[in-house]
């Protein structure tokens, strides 16, 4: 073979190498791993921003998803699809590749979030509006089953609050109105089987599961306390714990309602948000018996664990939305405190925890700070951004 064709030949390999990614750029995807993926719900335009973490960039603006005012997400197992659950009913499967919307439907008219199962064949909605959770095949979107509330009269149904995966391929949420909680068993062979408990608390607003999947929490906004389901032992049915924390003692006004899905563990603790207080609960987990309480700024919304246990980060309700504290968990003392500016909506740990992200409503802009240092490493414009949610937690039950 003549040299001269030598680098002809390289030449030509290497852009025979390049098809298939030109290919896939041409289709508006990438290829890439989805480890460092993210979303950032930008709930004003009804659009969301796929970011990268690595990077500290944004990849690109999905509009057209309705009402985001209190939108979550979850992902696929395999980190490439994001099913957005927005407030209008909206159940929006997002490629992250490909930057687009896979397909949307419309299943109610007033949601409060979604899960999906541990297999991840399926996706349920919980409703206040129709009351009840509705669940979805992962890949088509295709309803599976339609789960109605207690039924409050013949057209109205209880609102449904705090729905978490759980092991077993197994939902759960909470009845607002009538005070229940119901357990959802999923079957590929047949309809899925339910467990209702009654009487477990006086409205019951919020839920949480355990990181290893055993204990659900329902918060209680009609009376002091919570109540807990141990899921290994189910037929032992609801116990309280915490009750009356705080009774006898004026309660503040509550202008947002804290989310238990915030809350954090940090070794043999556990941080909650108490209602209607300027206080961080702590508990002994296991056992559920409060140890202490932590003074913070004003009405905590979300207590959020770094990824090691060792610190809790904090922002309030309005007025005082403009504040982050950050808690060591050895010494139970706020180290620092900022206030990076008006509606600190949501923050968001890198998986492994070295940075944390914070959406900045009113200032249009995600904040991105070194966990250690404080530091503000970057800002990212975003529109009336809310909810950052990390491909990492496709790996994680009840997120």
């Amino acid at each position: 073979m003549s040299h001269n064709l030598i680098p002809l030949k390289r030449c030509l390999i290497a852009l025979l190498s390049l098809i298939p990614l030109l290919a896939f750029q041409v289709n508006g995807c990438e290829i890439r791993g989805t480890g460092d993926l993210g979303i950032v719900i930008e709930r004003a335009s009804g659009s969301i921003q796929v970011i990268n973490t690595s990077q500290r960039e944004s990849l690109g603006r999905i509009e057209g998803l309705g009402d985001l005012s209190h939108a979550s997400a979850v992902f696929s197992r395999d980190g490439r699809y994001a099913y957005i659950f927005g407030r209008d009913g909206g159940l929006s499967k997002i490629d992250l590749l490909c930057n687009n919307i896979v397909k949307r439907v419309i299943q109610g008219g007033n949601s409060i979030g979604g899960a999906i199962s541990q297999n991840g064949r399926w996706v349920a909605v919980s409703n206040y509006e129709p009351g009840g959770v509705r669940i979805f095949n992962s890949d088509s979107l295709e309803l599976v089953a339609d789960i109605p509330a207690t039924a409050l009269s013949k057209e109205k149904y209880s609102r449904t609050v705090g729905l978490v995966d759980a092991p077993g391929n197994r939902f759960i949420y909470s009845l607002f109105d009538t005070g229940e909680t119901w357990v959802v068993e999923m079957d590929e062979e047949k309809p899925p089987t339910i467990q209702k408990f009654t009487d477990i608390g006086i409205q019951p607003y919020d839920g949480l599961i355990t990181p290893d999947g055993r204990t659900y929490i329902a918060g209680l906004f009609g009376e002091d306390g919570l109540t807990l389901f141990d899921l290994w032992n189910l037929e032992k049915g609801a116990t309280r714990i915490l009750n009356h924390y705080g009774r006898g003692e004026q309660k503040l006004p509550v202008y947002k309602m804290p989310h238990l899905e915030g809350w954090a563990q940090a070794g043999a603790r556990t941080f909650l948000p108490a209602v209607g207080r300027h206080e961080l609960l702590v508990i002994n987990t296991g056992s559920w018996d409060e140890v202490g309480r932590i003074a913070v700024h004003s009405q905590p919304v979300f207590a959020m664990s770094r990824p090691d246990g060792r610190q809790i980060w904090v922002n309030f309700a309005f007025p005082h939305n403009d504040t982050l504290q950050v808690i060591d968990t050895q010494s139970l003392e706020i180290i620092h405190q900022m206030q990076p500016g008006k509606g600190i909506l949501h923050m968001e740990f890198t998986p492994r925890g070295e940075e944390v992200w914070v959406s900045i409503r009113d200032k249009n802009r995600i904040d991105i700070y070194n966990t250690e240092t404080f530091e503000h490493i970057k800002s990212l414009p975003a529109e009336t951004p809310s909810g950052i949610f990390f491909t990492h937690r496709a790996g994680q039950i009840g997120l």
